[in-house]
């Protein structure tokens, strides 16, 4: 029986074990007494980790169903060997494994028998109670010490922070984003009511609740504002009203009659707090109102501030799907699907009704229609659809996220150039439902965004080149010296270009052979038209065969006196 500890491995021989009634209620409370254990079982070997690390790794691929090799060394050293007529006869022992997967391993690992089932689960159980008993190397608290440490290093391991996954920090925006719009609108919501019994006629001129905030923080008690107001050395108090009143983001869009810097809507705030209806409010009681107000206005910021984060996070992380719907919408399907990878695995059926589980669930057991879209409702290419359309356009939507979410997954380099061509896509195909206008085909438009991105890294690669070069070219010249400093050039050009052919293989191999000195004592004498004779040329030495020059004669470069007696020297001491 295999036991895996926290501190090693321990491999157990059972004696003896009645099968039938090891389930038996009788047999379970006698398991915990170690006499009976022990005889049932003995210890065959035990193999102690050497360091934590090892108890981490080996734990680590167990509960991945995969076999350490440590553990493999660890039976193959200490099972029994069985002959090759046991094994036709299918005599031998089997080894009692607690995980069935792990048990397959083995065996195809192997070639043992290996069963996993209920007894050898209790045996397991009761060496794993009397395990310090067992092996004496685990007493003295040694195996609860290794039970703690790997404890908290395989939970560690689990749970660790995985810095690629930036997808995490989108997930938990969109979720703050939407708590702070409810938090929010409510708490407008009560500034507007609390602020109103002061001031009711601001309601109507300010409809939007976080101008109203910000103009109720400037306003504050009426007649205090009413004072700074007709004071003619501040004139700052209307311009101040004015900016916080002043039109922001969508609402600037939207109201076209409204003038830009907000300063006729302050100065019919200002009518409006000399004739104003509402009951005074004591020091106390605006002070609160004020605080209240300039938290709700805080809120907001930060809120604005959020979405702005989010907007960035999502262009570098997932670029496609925020240009094709945008990044609320491409934020919240990241977050319903739990992760970008997993939003990248889910077809694009599911994509389009992921956020409307309740209503397909609720269709399928009532045997009702099922709904065409979920979070994607909310995209501007389904509201602009018309009625009978939502449906088809909802679903060639989602196909077009799908596509996007694999490609920002799984792409080495993230590129938004397939988004804003899918986006494109999407826009040709609310106009083939409107006009009958043919929309071209995905294969074209993923071929030539491939195309286009394939020419932009090919010039990159050829700019990297060219730069690369021209740095080597560099250093060879300044590593090359010039010809006017290198001895003998002016003779070697001569000779080159004179008689253009290199000199013998004798000379050469005699040039090489002798040291500088003799080089700067010798002078070399030089005659025209001179042949060099195969018998003179030095012993040893192997003749190659000559290059053909364009003259008709071939011309060798001559020799010295000098050498010539020399090699006769050299004949007659070897003669």
């Amino acid at each position: 029986i295999l036991c895996e500890t926290a501190a090693g491995y321990m491999l157990l021989e059972v004696i003896e074990m009645d099968e039938i009634g090891a389930l038996k209620s009788e047999m379970q409370k006698a398991m915990n007494d170690a006499n009976v254990l022990s005889r049932m079982c003995k210890l065959r070997a035990f193999s102690a980790f050497v360091s934590a690390e090892e108890a981490l790794e080996d734990i680590l691929a167990l509960s991945e169903h995969a076999i350490p090799n440590r553990l493999l060394r660890f039976l193959e050293m200490n099972l029994p060997v069985i002959s090759d007529k046991k094994k036709k006869k299918k005599i031998g022992y089997e080894i009692g494994v607690a995980d069935i997967e792990l048990a397959k391993l083995i065996a195809q690992a192997l070639g043992a028998r290996v069963r996993s089932d209920e007894a050898v689960r209790e045996l397991l159980r009761g060496a794993r109670q009397h395990a310090s008993k067992l092996a004496p190397e685990l007493g003295k608290g040694v195996l609860e010490q290794a039970q703690l440490g790997l404890g908290h290093a395989y939970s560690r391991a689990k749970v660790k922070y995985n810095p690629a996954r930036a997808d995490n920090m989108i997930i938990q925006c969109i979720g703050l984003l939407d708590t702070l719009d409810k938090d929010i609108n409510t708490l407008a919501m009560r500034c507007r009511e609390w602020y109103s019994w002061h001031f009711p006629e601001l309601r109507d001129l300010v409809r939007d609740n976080f101008a109203f905030a910000r103009a109720a923080a400037v306003l504050g008690d009426r007649a205090t504002f009413l004072q700074c107001l007709d004071d003619t050395t501040n004139n700052n108090t209307l311009n101040n009203l004015a900016q916080a009143v002043k039109p922001r983001g969508l609402i600037a869009a939207e109201s076209a009659d409204v003038d830009d810097d907000g300063l006729s809507t302050a100065q019919s705030i200002a009518a409006a707090a000399r004739v104003s209806m509402g009951m005074e409010c004591n020091h106390e009681d605006m002070a609160n109102i004020m605080n209240f107000t300039e938290r709700m206005v805080a809120l907001a910021t930060y809120r604005a501030q959020l979405g702005l984060y989010l907007e960035d996070k999502m262009r570098h992380v997932a670029p496609n799907l925020t240009t094709i719907v945008g990044d609320t919408v491409g934020a919240r399907l990241i977050a319903k699907a739990g992760s970008l990878s997993s939003l990248a695995k889910c077809p694009a059926s599911t994509v389009q009704i992921l956020g409307a589980e309740k209503a397909l669930f609720r269709a399928l057991k009532n045997k009702g229609n099922t709904p065409k879209y979920g979070l994607i409702y909310h995209s501007t290419f389904v509201g602009r659809a018309t009625k009978k359309d939502k449906g088809r356009i909802s679903r060639y939507l989602a196909n077009k996220c799908a596509i996007a979410s694999r490609i920002d997954a799984f792409a080495d380099e993230l590129t938004d150039k397939y988004g804003i061509q899918m986006r494109e896509q999407v826009e040709e195909r609310l106009r083939f439902f409107d006009t009958g206008a043919q929309p071209r085909k995905n294969i074209d438009v993923m071929n030539a965004v491939k195309a286009q991105l394939g020419t932009s890294a090919m010039n990159q690669d050829e700019e990297d080149k060219n730069a690369h070069s021209s740095k080597k070219i560099k250093k060879k010249k300044r590593s090359i010296p010039s010809e006017e400093d290198q001895p003998g050039s002016s003779t070697k050009k001569k000779k080159t270009t004179d008689h253009d052919e290199p000199m013998p293989d004798a000379s050469l191999s005699e040039t090489k052979n002798k040291s500088d000195k003799k080089k700067k004592k010798r002078e070399l004498v030089v005659e025209d038209d001179v042949r060099v004779p195969e018998e003179e040329k030095a012993p040893g030495t192997k003749k190659k065969k000559k290059k053909k020059s364009t003259d008709s004669s071939a011309v060798e470069t001559p020799i010295s006196d000098d050498s010539g007696k020399k090699k006769k020297k050299k004949k007659k001491e070897s003669a």
